[in-house]
């Protein structure tokens, strides 16, 4: 989203003048990238991954839309159905699951359950007897800026032969699901996905077992400093390679996982200005310090990987190179110091600057409390509400 589109949000900052470091998300603009996204792919079913933004009035925002949840804890299943959403519209996404977590899953009436391994499937089968699975497939992360290939999924021969399993336990084999890494910019990657989830397909297929779903995964992009592909290039890629695959069987039924590519552009993080020392103080190079870092929510600048746009309340020129970090006490608590953003040469303490595209996996990440820090405070504004609400760090919300 262009930042015209984000003034309401930059309005609601300097007319309220919220404490530092806050998290400002404009569910109207969430509603709008979801309206996008179903209408670039309207026969795909929407599980919006909960981990982007797990905010009550985001989540409450999209049950009224329609969309279905990617959960992964018993926390995250709570917030939906408080939320109102129906337990048939969440899917058990996390591969890593306790059996008692299952067990509650099942109890609250959630019937569909992602797994990649023996282990996995055997707590399935006893906690949640009837449900139906979907198996999950290693592919490649390349071209996203946040990997998720090492940790998850099985190879193609493996996902048969557990999905064989699963029926065998009185399971029911749904589909095959797989995640090409987080904002991915190279939309042809789904094509490899697609075509090992489709010899899974077709091999089970041969045998009698039915599979139904292909879950896309997540991997649609936000806009940060990069370029990124518009929505209509994901469709493309993907519909291209989904045709070329099942071109003589039934087509699956596709299910997407977006979780940053919804929220992200819709919000903005304020920070503070707390010191910036000049290059004869460090290393020759000026540092800012803000009163967020990588513990308060920013995790995702670990390698530099996501490189926020950023703006300051001081717009003059000339600006200089400058390294950003956090206020903790801890040496790993720096956020850019390869990435070459340059800021404004008068930047002092107290001054603010507003991080952009910051509605996803920023508050999700942010820890306790490290340092005594508290998270951030979330004010949620839009069209679809009364009021504004406003979540402090304890999680207590008012109006």
């Amino acid at each position: 989203m262009t930042d015209a589109s984000i003034q309401h949000i930059l309005d609601y900052l300097d007319s309220k003048r919220p404490d530092t470091p806050c998290l400002v998300v404009d569910l109207g603009l969430v509603e709008r990238r979801f309206r996008e996204f179903t209408a670039t792919f309207p026969d795909t079913d929407v599980y919006y991954a909960v981990k982007a933004n797990p905010h009550l009035e985001v989540i409450r925002t999209l049950v009224d839309l329609g969309a279905s949840f990617d959960v992964a804890s018993p926390g995250e299943i709570d917030l939906c159905l408080e939320a109102g959403a129906s337990p048939e519209r969440l899917s058990y996404g996390n591969t890593i699951k306790k059996r008692r977590d299952i067990a509650y899953a099942y109890s609250c009436g959630v019937r569909t359950f992602v797994f990649d391994s023996a282990q996995e499937l055997e707590k399935i089968a006893a906690a949640a007897p009837g449900s139906q699975v979907l198996c999950r497939i290693r592919v490649s992360s390349e071209g996203a800026r946040w990997s998720l290939s090492e940790k998850f999924g099985c190879g193609r021969a493996l996902a048969c032969e557990l999905l064989r399993t699963a029926r065998s336990r009185e399971l029911v084999p749904y589909g095959v699901a797989f995640h090409i890494g987080s904002q991915q910019q190279k939309p042809e990657r789904w094509n490899d996905g697609i075509a090992e989830a489709a010899r899974v397909f077709h091999e089970l297929a041969c045998e009698g077992i039915a599979l139904e779903v292909l879950n896309l995964g997540g991997g649609f992009a936000a806009q940060y400093r990069d370029s990124i592909p518009n929505l209509e290039s994901y469709r493309e890629s993907i519909e291209t390679a989904v045709s070329l695959n099942f071109p003589d069987t039934p087509r699956p039924q596709l299910a997407a996982e977006p979780g940053r590519h919804l929220v992200a552009d819709a919000g903005v993080l304020r920070s503070e200005i707390v010191l910036v020392a000049d290059g004869g103080e460090r290393d020759g190079r000026r540092w800012v310090y803000l009163d967020i870092g990588r513990f308060g929510g920013l995790a995702e600048t670990d390698g530099e990987a996501i490189q926020y746009r950023l703006s300051t309340s001081r717009g003059e020129r000339p600006e200089e190179a400058a390294n950003i970090a956090g206020p903790t006490c801890d040496s790993a608590d720096v956020l850019y110091r390869d990435a070459h953003y340059l800021l404004p040469t008068g930047l002092a303490a107290g001054d603010h600057i507003d991080i952009h595209s910051a509605g996803a996996y920023t508050t999700s990440y942010a820890s306790v409390g490290f340092n005594g820090m508290p998270p951030p405070d979330v004010h949620c504004i839009g069209a679809t509400q009364q009021a504004p609400r406003h979540t402090d760090s304890a999680g207590t919300e008012s109006q």
